[in-house]
């Protein structure tokens, strides 16, 4: 759109700036033939002069019918010595002395109450009498007209021509570009997750089609590359799951009999477990990504799960206030997965809360919501897309030695994306992060809840 108007812009102020070429030529040319005709007078009087024939010199100083020319002889002192007849009586038109063979051109008016200017021009010459000037004067009238003729007609006709014109490129120019839009539209739909949509390719083989054949290859290269990557992590994470167990049981049966070692190898079991985690984690993100989240679609009491998660963050970080505002509130949806939802993030508020972390879950005829707060160090407005993108670990303030994998709230975004819902960060009212998650109502759930801390 902005193209096409630019497009259709720039050809109407070339239509206006070619009518105002053709007036200023057209100018020219005409003020040209006026010189000409100059020039041949100022010959013939010159020849009549040379010859020393006053028949001829009288002669040539006629006008001819409809003749608006003017003719002066002056000595080199200024002195009129021969006139056409409509200066008679008249003093020199011109103080100008050009040397002979010389010429000078000047416009001007014959007189202060004339209204046509003059194109006069001033030529010098020898003689058999002596050095003389021949001033001959054209008039400009002719022109004049002629030109304000051609203003009257420009006047109407370059601004219908350089709108017709701009008109027509504007409708080319966007039938032009209709593909690239169309392209440009499907593009803006591809996302990282789905890479199996195509740009459409236009019928005619130019430019644009060959730029969508490339587009496409290069989607097709991307999606190549991201379902390797997602078969590698997938089928490494379930190849490690095995190993991992193996590998937990014998840290068991280790810790049982060697009790010496117990605190060594029980950090080895929590590393270990914490492995399990992460490769759970990808696991699931490496599904979503090749064929999206399995979700169950039962009636499931937020509230419920929001309790079971409150309890829990009371009992695992006793050093920190819990503080809870829930009412009740059913969603449709997969349990399992919701739960998971809500503890990590819980989870993450607990790694980078200060003092305090806040649950809050409210309801009404649109949807649920679902807040966990903190009064941690906070997330920068650039980095609240960014923190659900998988293993971002934003500045050193949020990223403890204990802190988790960077999976947490990317997994989050997954399960509420396909839950139908959306996750926003702001900024708590303590300063701290604030992570909201609404979700599409379900069947409902009547009755009030006292709000809670603890």
């Amino acid at each position: 759109m902005r193209t096409a108007l630019a497009a259709a812009a720039v050809v109407a102020c070339a239509v206006l700036l070619a009518g105002l070429g053709l007036l200023l030529t057209t100018r020219a040319t005409l003020t040209g033939n006026v010189d000409a005709a100059a020039d041949q007078r100022t010959g013939q009087v010159v020849a009549a002069l040379q010859a020393d024939d006053p028949t001829r010199l009288t002669q040539t100083l006629q006008p001819g019918a409809g003749d608006r020319t003017a003719v002066q002889v002056l000595d080199r002192s200024g002195r009129v010595l021969d006139a056409s007849p409509d200066l008679a009586g008249r003093g020199p038109l011109t103080t100008a002395r050009p040397a002979p063979g010389q010429s000078v051109t000047q416009e001007r008016l014959l007189s202060p109450g004339d209204e046509d200017k003059f194109r006069i021009v001033v030529t010098g010459a020898q003689t058999p009498e002596g050095a003389r000037i021949v001033v001959v004067g054209q008039s400009l009238r002719p022109v004049n007209e002629s030109v304000e003729a051609i203003v009257r007609a420009a006047l109407v006709g370059v601004p219908v021509l350089a709108v017709v014109v701009a008109l027509a490129t504007y409708l080319f120019v966007g039938k032009s570009l209709r593909p690239v839009e169309a392209i440009r539209r499907r593009v803006s739909t591809i996302t990282a997750s789905d890479l199996r949509t195509r740009v459409p390719v236009p019928s005619a083989r130019d430019e644009v089609a060959a730029l969508a054949e490339t587009m496409n290859a290069m989607l097709d290269r991307l999606q190549g590359a991201a379902e390797t990557q997602r078969r590698f992590v997938a089928d490494a994470s379930h190849e490690l799951r095995s190993p991992l167990a193996t590998l937990q049981v014998g840290l068991e049966l280790l810790e049982a009999a060697d009790p010496a070692h117990g605190r060594q190898v029980r950090r080895m079991r929590g590393e270990t477990a914490r492995l399990s985690r992460i490769i759970s984690d990808l696991l699931l993100l490496a599904r979503a990504d090749e064929h999206g989240l399995a979700v169950r679609h039962d009636d499931v009491d937020l509230d419920d799960l929001a309790y079971v998660e409150r309890d829990r963050l009371h009992a695992e970080h006793p050093e920190l206030r819990i503080e809870s505002r829930i009412r009740p509130a059913r969603v449709r949806g997969d349990a399992h997965q919701l739960e998971r939802a809500i503890r990590n993030l819980c989870d993450n508020a607990a790694r980078y809360a200060r003092h305090v972390v806040t649950l809050t879950v409210a309801a009404d005829d649109h949807g649920t919501d679902l807040r966990v707060d903190d009064d941690g160090p906070g997330i920068d407005e650039a980095d609240r897309e960014r923190v659900f993108d998988r293993f971002v670990r934003l500045d050193d303030s949020r990223t403890r030695s204990d802190g988790g994998s960077g999976l947490g709230l990317a997994i989050v975004h997954e399960i509420v994306a396909s839950h139908g819902g959306r996750i926003t960060v702001e900024t708590s009212a303590s300063g701290g992060a604030s992570l909201h998650i609404w979700l599409p109502s379900g069947s409902g759930k009547g009755g009030d809840d006292a709000d809670s801390a603890r």
